[in-house]
């Protein structure tokens, strides 16, 4: 069975990684045209972090891919491997 989110529960929740690091916040998606489903997270990253400097920022926000993405809930956990 699949779940289907909409997008703007998900705007807002805190990106964490796997191994507790606060990446930011979600802002945006990119989706895919022909088939609807996401295919990368864009998220505001936290200035007290310290992981955002390290990964890519582009433009402001750091693109995450959303096969990274381990679970959904009170945050959003990714995993740090695949940044």
């Amino acid at each position: 069975m699949v779940k289907y989110i909409i997008a703007k529960q998900l705007v807002g929740k805190r990106v964490v990684t796997t191994d507790g690091y606060d990446l930011g916040r979600f802002v945006d998606a990119e989706i895919s045209e022909v088939t609807g489903k996401i295919n990368a997270m864009l998220v505001e990253p936290s200035l007290d972090g310290g992981l955002a400097n390290k990964v890519k920022v582009d433009g402001g926000t750091v693109r995450v891919p959303y096969s990274s993405v381990k679970a959904v809930n009170d945050f959003i956990v990714v995993d740090r491997k695949d940044l």
